[in-house]
Order: C-alpha cells, then structure tokens, then sequence
C-alpha cells in the first residue's frame, strides 16, 4: 500500500468537524495515545484518560467539544470522536482493490460469470453458474459453491467456503476460515439411529455485512437463515439453520444461535453468549457477554444472567445453596404466612 497523508484541513474537508490550531499539520496514520509518532493523529474517546494527552507524542489529536481545551497541539474537534477516528483510520487503510483476473491456478467452472473488473485468487474453485460482481475479491483456497451469487465489492479472504446456492450482497467481507450455507443439524429418531434431514434452504446475506474468521451460518432445513444488511458477526460464532439476525445488529465471538430464533435489528450481543431456538429478541436488545437466553425478549433493554466468579470453595458452597432455592423460597413464604398471622393475633 503506497504512503499517503492528509493535512488536517483535508482530513476535515472530507469528513466534516472542526480544527483548532495548525491545519496545515500533515499525518500519515492513526495510532493510540501511548504508540502515537509525531507523523500520526491519535484520539480521546473518554475523559478520563485526558491526562494522557500530554504524555502522547501524537502530532494530532481527535476530540470531543466537551475536551476542546484538553491539548494545546493541533486537533480535529468532533461530535463523536471515536466514530470520527474510525473513519480517519478508514481514510488511511483502505480494503484492498481487486487486481483483475483469474489467477492461473484457480479452478472456475465455465458457466460461472465473473464481472471484469473481479479477482479470483490462487486455487480457488468457483462452481457451476455462479455469478461474482463487480471487484469482488475471491481469496486464494476459497471455495464457492453451484449457484451462488456475490454481489459488488465483496471481499472474501482465503479460504472461504461458500455452498451452493447461497445469496451475498453488496460490500460483504468474509474473513479466512469463514463457513457460509453448512448443513444444519437436522436429525430424526429412527430406531435407535439418527436420520439426516436434509437442509435444502439458503443462507442470504444483506449488504454491507461482515462475518468473522471461523464463524458458521447454516444453511435453512426449508427456509432460508437470512442475516440482514449491516450486521456484523465476529470471529467463531455459530448460527444455526433458519435463524434471522435484523438489520445492523453486532454479535461478539464464541456466541451460539439456536435453530429458528429471531433476533432483531441494532441489537448487540456480548460474547459467549447463548440463545435458545424458535424464540424472537426485540429491536434494540443488548444482551451482556456469557448470558443465556431461554424465552423470547419481546421489549427493548439489556439483559444479564451470568454470574460473577469467586473463590473456588466459595462457589461450591454457594452452588450447594443455589440447588435449594425452591426449598427455600417455598419455607420463607411459609414463615412470612406464619409472621403475618402471629402480627394479626397480636392487633386483635
């Protein structure tokens, strides 16, 4: 990638906000506050790390209004400075372009139909009438199915599995290892055996959606898993078949999804966390990091179930406790009974 840089005032001439100080200072990328060279533009997301502002070596800062007067040295002032940052780092690293062309070691079906402008990596296999868009990149080792269609801009890594008959959008980015339209887990009792169902939907996949390294999205056991536009999936989850994720939800790693279940848009998931099938989450739901959900969440809030750690011996006793509650509970409404009785006798 060739160097480039930007003055401050072509930076805020493309992206909006405000300088104050030198916009003629010249930066050639992002860094943090405790990394940063005088050649680079750095951030304060959070107040409270002000007091590193004037430990930092940055040339550049970004800024809330609220911290306008934290630095002296030259600074962007904008509304959300982290999501102003974001799109600084964006400005000086962008995806890589499609070089066009098959690479001579990739296998492509022909009836595929590559637009010309594509790129199809080093041993790659695309698959009888599948279309790729226009400079879509198709990484070395991937492997797309029959049928498929990727849309514009897409940028598959290497090593990507598409199967047959799945539908990307626009400006998708599949990361290395990534699975998309896997048989679903469908197995019938049969005897004392399991029966294959075979899994005959599709997996559709929005615009401007980004799926991490080594997640899965099954393919539908009848419909199809359908993960809407803006979402973003991070390294390592799971959804199984039929699931539906809403529009520009964000979803941590190592999270499971159940078959069938429903997740709404602009909802956030924290990691590890589980949801049950054939239950349906609200818009706007934020799910906190290891938190099981069991039923449907059919209003708006963040929900928490995991339990702190503690002290190994702590957590036995505290186990043994638990596995008693109803006992508990039940005894304690007995005793309340008994108490309100014993209060009544006593007024009377």
């Amino acid at each position: 990638m060739p160097d480039v840089s930007y003055t401050l005032a072509e930076i805020v001439r493309r992206l909006g906000g405000e300088v104050l100080g030198d916009a003629q200072t010249r930066v050639s990328q992002v860094a943090t506050l405790s990394s940063a060279r005088p050649d680079q533009i750095s951030f304060l997301a959070n107040l409270k790390y002000r007091s590193q502002l004037a430990e930092s070596a940055a040339g550049a800062f970004i800024l809330g209004r609220d911290a306008a007067e934290a630095s002296t040295r030259p600074r962007i002032i904008a509304d959300n400075p982290y999501t102003y940052f974001a799109r600084v780092s964006a400005l000086f690293n962008p995806p890589p372009e499609a070089v066009p062309g098959v690479h001579p070691s990739a296998v492509v079906h022909p009836t595929v139909h590559i637009a010309d402008d594509a790129c199809i990596g080093a041993n790659a296999v695309v698959e009888q009438g599948t279309k790729i868009g226009a400079g879509s990149i198709i990484g070395a080792g991937s492997v797309i199915g029959a049928d498929c269609v990727i849309g514009k801009g897409c940028l598959l890594y290497a090593n990507v599995s598409v199967y047959h008959g799945c539908m990307i959008g626009d400006r998708v980015i599949l990361h290395s290892g990534c699975v998309i339209g896997s048989d679903g887990f469908g197995l019938a009792p049969d005897g004392g055996r399991w029966l294959k169902i075979p899994q005959i939907g599709r997996v559709i996949i929005g615009n401007d959606v980004e799926i991490g390294a080594n997640t899965t999205v099954d393919r539908g056991a009848l419909d199809d898993t359908v993960i809407e536009e803006g979402v973003k999936l991070d390294n390592q989850i799971q959804v199984a078949h039929n699931v539906r994720i809403g529009a520009h939800t964000a979803i941590a790693a190592c999270t499971g999804i159940a078959g069938s279940a429903k997740i709404g848009a602009h909802c956030t998931i924290g990691g590890a966390a589980m949801i049950f099938g054939h239950i349906e989450i609200a818009d706007g739901v934020n799910i906190s990091t290891n938190t099981l959900i069991t039923k449907s969440l059919t209003q708006p809030g963040t929900y928490t179930s995991a339990l702190p750690f503690s002290e190994h011996g702590e957590w036995l006793k505290n186990a043994v406790q638990m596995r008693h509650l109803d006992s508990m509970a039940k005894r304690i409404r007995e005793l309340e009974k008994k108490l309100g009785e014993l209060e009544k006798n006593q007024h009377e």
